[in-house]
């Protein structure tokens, strides 16, 4: 799919409620839009209509919904279709944030369309929008080497140097969200990933 502007209304990231899995790698979507809010001084606010927590931020001085889903990765895409269609967005002005298996540690990239890989999250979204017309931001947490072991690998901790490397990576991907809320994929890719 050609990059083209965007028109960013929602970033939503993926994880899985419940403190037994705040800190493993399936959840590295909930540590991006955490640590954006954290960049705006704004908090998460449950929101049962949304099934799931919401915030919103000013970027380049337009309002964009955060939203972290409160159901399990899955039935992500109850909350994500029921802030859309709230609101009348569309998928393409939508941000998906996601652990990503197939880029190391410390890589992240954004990407628009595609398939879901494998990914649940991914793939209740897809369904539930009828659409994969939206963008990504692909958090890379690294690969256990084996298909049989993902499942156990992304519901565990990364290694301390992992976190780091994923931190470090996320506020990479913090500092290129202005070119996105402006409308410039092409320069937020750019700048992303030749980081």
């Amino acid at each position: 799919m050609a990059v083209r502007s965007i028109d960013l209304k929602v970033i939503v990231g993926l994880g899985n409620p419940g403190s037994k899995y705040t800190e493993t790698r399936h959840n590295a979507g909930f540590w991006f839009v955490e640590q954006l809010a954290a960049k705006h001084s704004v908090s998460f606010r449950a929101d049962k209509k949304f099934h799931g927590d919401v915030a919103k931020i000013l970027l380049k001085d337009k309002e964009i919904w955060l939203l972290k889903p409160g159901t399990f990765m899955n039935r992500s895409g109850l909350a994500v279709h029921s802030l859309l269609s709230f609101y009348r967005f569309t998928a393409s002005q939508l941000l998906v944030a996601h652990d990503e298996i197939d880029l190391p540690s410390g890589t992240t990239k954004l990407k628009t369309g595609g398939g879901h890989g494998g990914h649940n999250g991914l793939r209740d979204i897809i369904s539930q929008l009828g659409s994969n017309d939206f963008h990504r931001l692909r958090i890379g947490v690294g690969h256990p080497g084996s298909k049989d072991q993902v499942v156990d690998y992304v519901l565990h901790t990364p290694s301390k140097d992992d976190r780091i490397d994923i931190d470090n990576d996320i506020s990479k991907a913090i500092d290129v969200m202005p070119e996105l809320a402006s409308g410039d994929m092409e320069r937020a890719m750019h700048i992303l990933h030749s980081k």
